[in-house]
């Protein structure tokens, strides 16, 4: 597992949005310095106008572990994943930054791994992937997984993008790989992860795969629904004649 001098050597900043997120926000944040405590980490919290109270626990979580290690960056509303991972950028210090969700769906304890992963490797990306040997999903209906089953095999089929899972957004970015990729895409919402690994393909960045198991979120509502599905296939075929 990486060791106390990769520590020393590079610093992670791990960009988390968030909207209606009160019941999940602490727990992911504690989990997170608990499986990365060796390590050089801060944990910049995106804001997006959660009516629930979100940022009053950001808050409270500052008192806990110190403004400098949690930040939050607060905006009026939602305005979409790519505009929320670029003001993030803007505050993340260090070489290497991590995108994941607040939801619980993606432990934080597959960290390590993805350090180790990019400290062995040297990758640009090292991605989480529920479709290799080791990862899987838990808590979705059978129908549910059919469902992004197919649209990934599709994606796949069309695309080829060199990654096994193209809607995951559970990744380790170098961060200058990172700008220029958010600098690169159009795509917003649920398409826009999948861009991110498409044109990171195309532009020769080496990519990564560490195998998670995604867990349906605990609390909350899940926010995809028949409009994201439509968004998405219209996405694919965005990609396919501009990448």
């Amino acid at each position: 597992m990486p060791t106390a001098s990769d520590a020393e050597k590079n610093k992670y900043s791990i960009i988390v949005p968030t909207y209606n997120e009160r019941l999940n926000i602490a727990l992911i944040v504690y989990l997170i310095f608990k499986h990365l405590g060796d390590f050089n980490v801060k944990v910049i919290v995106m804001g997006d106008g959660s009516p629930d109270g979100t940022q009053d626990i950001v808050k409270q979580l500052q008192q806990v572990y110190g403004e400098d290690r949690v930040l939050l960056r607060a905006r009026p509303k939602k305005l979409g994943l790519g505009t929320a991972y670029l003001h993030g950028l803007k505050h993340a210090s260090g070489n290497f930054v991590v995108i994941m969700d607040a939801d619980l769906s993606h432990h934080p304890k597959y960290l390590p791994s993805f350090i180790k992963k990019q400290t062995e490797t040297g990758a640009s990306i090292v991605t989480g992937t529920r479709y290799v040997n080791g990862g899987g999903v838990h808590g979705w209906n059978l129908m549910r997984k059919l469902t992004s089953r197919g649209a990934n095999v599709l994606a796949q089929t069309l695309l080829q993008p060199g990654a096994s899972d193209l809607a995951g957004s559970f990744r380790l970015y170098k961060k200058y790989v990172l700008e220029d990729l958010i600098h690169s895409c159009v795509s917003k919402g649920y398409v826009f992860q999948m861009e991110m690994i498409v044109r990171a393909s195309r532009k020769g960045y080496h990519i990564e795969e560490v195998p998670i198991t995604f867990v349906d979120r605990v609390y909350g509502s899940s926010k995809l629904g028949g409009s994201e599905i439509v968004e998405y296939l219209k996405g694919l075929v965005y990609l396919l004649f501009t990448t």
